[in-house]
C-alpha cells in the first residue's frame, strides 16, 4: 500500500525529470520510513541532483505521504 502511494507520487515528478533526460526509480522503503531512490539518465551524476532530490522529490513525497521520514539517493 505504501509502495503504491510512493509510486503514484513519483509518477507526478517523473515527467519533469524525463523532460531533462533523467528519471527516478524506487529502490526500497525502509521500516523507518526512508524512501531510497535511484536517479537515472541525465539525473545520475548531475550537479543539481541533490537539489532535485530534496526540493522536488522529497518535498512532494513528504507533503503527500506524511508518514515518510525522508528520501535518499542510492548509487549502486
Amino acid at each position: 500500500m505504501l509502495k503504491e502511494k510512493v509510486e503514484q507520487v513519483l509518477a507526478k515528478v517523473r515527467p519533469m525529470l524525463q523532460a531533462d533526460g533523467g528519471d527516478v526509480e524506487l529502490v526500497e522503503i525502509t521500516d523507518e520510513g526512508l524512501v531510497k531512490v535511484r536517479l537515472q539518465g541525465a539525473c545520475h551524476g548531475c550537479p543539481m541532483s541533490q537539489i532535485t532530490l530534496k526540493n522536488g522529490i522529497e518535498r512532494l513525497l513528504l507533503k503527500e505521504i506524511p508518514e515518510l521520514k525522508g528520501v535518499e539517493a542510492v548509487n549502486d
